[in-house]
């Protein structure tokens, strides 16, 4: 099902169900990886772009086979942006930050990853592990845009932040040096 379609048909089966537009369901999605998997909800009235981009990504299977190629543990992990070989995968053009939308790096927390620029996040996410509040929006510059919430799974999420990591390929720490692989990521 295409992302416009599925927004439009869940506003449109909210409708009919006597619920504002603003109500209808937040889509939900699993991420399958080699550990387990983790379901999450996508908050896409606060993070419209980000979910759209998340989802499109989904969408065209560019995660599956990726891995989580930076764990730090008591601060995030980090995936979909590199292959098993861990090289990077080319990616869509980079998309506007929404770290100004009121959400908060808390504990279990999906956010956009980011070079330096403000808006350049495309397909890597990371899961946060505690409140990373310096990734905030306004703490210490405009922030990393939060876009979702691990809903069940983070029993996973602390397995992955527990593997062994180091220097492995070109990246030069915090890669687990046993492959995280992300195998899929799927609409619920």
């Amino acid at each position: 099902m295409k992302i416009k379609a599925l927004f439009a048909a869940a506003g449109m089966a909210a409708l009919m169900l006597g619920a504002g537009p603003a109500e209808a369901k937040d889509p939900v999605v699993v991420i399958k990886t080699n550990k387990g998997s983790i379901e999450a909800v996508l908050y896409k009235d606060k993070a419209p772009i980000s979910v759209a981009n998340f989802l499109k990504y989904a969408e065209e299977k560019f995660y599956d086979g990726t891995v989580f190629h930076r764990v730090i543990p008591n601060f995030m992990i980090q995936g979909g942006g590199f292959t098993q070989e861990l090289r990077r995968k080319p990616t869509h053009a980079a998309i506007k930050n929404e770290a100004k939308n009121g959400l908060k790096n808390l504990p279990g927390t999906l956010a956009m990853a980011r070079t330096s620029e403000i808006d350049s996040a495309t397909s890597q996410f990371f899961i946060n592990l505690k409140h990373n509040k310096f990734l905030d929006h306004g703490v210490r510059d405009f922030g990393y845009a939060v876009f979702g919430k691990v809903t069940k799974g983070m029993e996973v999420v602390n397995q992955i932040a527990a593997v062994e990591t180091g220097r492995k390929g070109p990246l030069p720490r915090d890669v687990p040096l046993q492959d995280v692989v992300i195998e899929s990521v799927r609409l619920k």
